[in-house]
């Protein structure tokens, strides 16, 4: 068919992970069948021996500061996303998070396969769904995953994109992109870039672009309620302004780039944490750092 597929791993400190992750791609879908073309980690600073098990499992590995320097480096997910266009070589990006507890390769072929059906040469991005428990002290709390995405996420959409609500997990990291489209697409370079995605796609292709995918059940590291509401504080800044874009609302004087959280330990504590809500532009219009 002429493409080519380019599996994408983001990743920060995910040691007792990622190596699994990368090996079973490796083993099953590059050196049993030849569906897979490359793996690429990209690695946002790991502490830890990340890099190490990843390369050692068959990963090309990437420092993400390392990548086009000339634009410099931000912390985020996002940041990892955009650099790895400059490295990666597929028409088809498929994107998996290094933290799954669970994988396996139906991960990647359940995502790529949509976009190899050629009776269907319209679709463009291809989403995964899936249960996620919470993990506990008690054990699995099976519908207790996915808070953001039912607190802020859906009823955002509800409000002002309720063709987006279709997406059984909005912020699912698991999803697999046409190149051609995806250089099309900005990057903010934190947590927002999954969020932009479902917009940006919405608005340049329309509905029909879309596809989603049962993965199952998805097991991952559970975060803390301070690191939710960081994660939803720059979801929500992002979002606004592409609502107010859309002209779907206006906004006077609500652009922050941080966020104030109130904690009970021994006493009550106010913290003040700063949110980079730095975006990168889309791969194919970029121009030279110094020019733009």
């Amino acid at each position: 068919m002429g493409e080519s597929i380019s599996v994408v791993i983001p990743t920060l400190n995910e040691e007792a992970t990622v190596g699994d992750i990368v090996a079973t791609i490796r083993r099953e879908l590059m050196d049993q069948v030849g569906l897979v073309d490359e793996i690429l980690v990209i690695d946002s600073g790991s502490q830890d021996r990340t890099c190490e098990v990843a390369r050692a499992a068959g990963a090309r590995v990437f420092s993400a500061a390392d990548i086009a320097p000339e634009w410099g480096n931000h912390p985020g997910k996002g940041e990892n996303l955009w650099k790895s266009q400059f490295v990666a070589q597929g028409s088809i990006f498929c994107f998996i998070d290094g933290d799954i507890l669970d994988f396996h390769s139906g991960f990647v072929t359940g995502l790529v396969g949509p976009l190899l059906d050629a009776e269907h040469p319209h679709t463009q991005y291809v989403k995964a769904f899936y249960r996620r428990p919470l993990l506990s002290t008690d054990g699995p709390v099976q519908q207790g995953g996915g808070r953001v995405s039912e607190i802020l996420m859906r009823p955002l959409f509800s409000l002002f994109y309720p063709q987006l609500c279709e997406f059984i997990q909005p912020l699912a990291g698991e999803y697999a992109v046409r190149r051609s489209l995806l250089e099309r697409l900005s990057f903010p370079c934190g947590y927002a870039v999954e969020t932009t995605h479902l917009i940006d796609t919405l608005q340049l292709c329309g509905m029909e672009a879309f596809a989603q995918c049962d993965l199952d059940c998805r097991h991952h590291r559970n975060r803390d309620l301070a690191d939710l509401g960081e994660m939803s504080c720059a979801i929500l800044q992002v979002f606004l302004a592409r609502a107010e874009r859309d002209g779907l609302l206006a906004l006077r004087n609500v652009s922050a780039d941080y966020i104030r959280q109130i904690w009970v330990d021994q006493e009550w504590e106010r913290q003040k944490k700063n949110l980079d809500v730095s975006e990168r532009p889309a791969y194919a219009t970029r121009q030279h750092p110094h020019l733009s």
